[in-house]
């Protein structure tokens, strides 16, 4: 969950803080949005509001991707990965497979990106899950287009899509 800067004046902190941690994860979201509009996604919202049991959740990120037919659905930790986390995109991604889904498309993907992953934790996280969820860590600098066509490629086809 993001803090805006109330959050952080409250823990001992400074307005002038809150507002440049912001401003990181904004710029965060830039980098990330202008990445995936080139594999060939779409942008479908930023802090996208579902109603789940008459309450309000925020998607950080929708794009639609028109090579695989999905929706895709990115949350940005500004932490390491907790098991939690999951549990959230994975809720999101059932919300999307049952409400927003259209004819023709394949069930949506999850990417949860945090800034640390213990790969024991994410794979006992993972184990059991029906969705297509991806847990990365994020970095400054996104690899370019060809290395990320390669990997989803190969993801594509280890998945048999």
């Amino acid at each position: 969950m993001t803090k805006d800067w109330e959050d952080v004046t409250t823990e001992g902190g400074t307005r002038q803080q809150g507002c440049k941690k912001k401003e990181k994860e904004s710029r965060k979201r830039k980098r990330i949005c202008i990445f995936v509009l080139e594999i060939e996604s779409c942008f479908e919202a930023r802090q996208k509001r579902i109603v789940i049991d008459d309450k309000y959740y925020f998607i950080d990120l929708v794009f639609y991707n028109r090579l695989l037919h999905c929706n895709v659905i990115i949350e940005l930790k500004n932490d390491e990965f907790k098991h939690e986390d999951l549990g959230q995109l994975n809720a999101y991604v059932g919300y999307y497979k049952k409400n927003e889904m259209a004819e023709g498309d394949i069930p949506p993907v999850g990417i949860l990106l945090c800034t640390d992953k213990g790969s024991e934790m994410v794979e006992y996280a993972l184990s059991g899950m029906d969705n297509k969820l991806f847990v990365s860590t994020y970095m400054l600098h996104l690899p370019d287009k060809k290395k990320l066509q390669e990997f989803i490629l190969k993801e594509m086809e280890n998945m048999g899509i």
